[in-house]
């Protein structure tokens, strides 16, 4: 029964990280293109990030190191959110940094779902 309950803290895990990283990129994305921010309002994107981010936080307070740099990951997206609003000075550099940390959240994405599936085949 402790293998089937870690397995399915495992699952939680991975989940609520592929949520997260689901949300930060949908952000990343509305930075990109008109169309990303008509389909998806801002507010729920939001609400739905916050309540993921949280979550995530509560869950990885028993390791502080992946906490933190999962802390620091959100922070770094959210900056380079912030920098890619009308009217800021250094807006095209931004963008470039947008694209590149959109590919890095891609990747992790892809790499946590097959882990995923994994852990819910076994």
């Amino acid at each position: 029964m402790n293998t089937q309950s870690t397995a399915h803290g495992h699952i939680d895990i991975t989940e609520t990280l592929v949520r997260l990283y689901v949300f930060l990129a949908q952000s990343l994305d509305r930075c990109l293109n008109e169309a990303a921010r008509a389909t998806y309002p801002e507010q729920e994107l939001q609400s739905h990030l916050s309540s993921t981010r949280a979550e995530l936080m509560e869950i990885l307070s028993v390791n502080r190191v992946v906490k933190g740099k999962v802390e620091q990951e959100c922070n770094q997206v959210l900056s380079l959110i912030a920098a890619c609003l009308p009217d800021r000075a250094g807006k095209t550099a931004a963008m470039d940094e947008v694209k590149a940390e959109r590919t890095v959240l891609k990747n992790k994405t892809m790499a946590l779902s097959d882990l995923l599936a994994v852990f819910r085949a076994a």
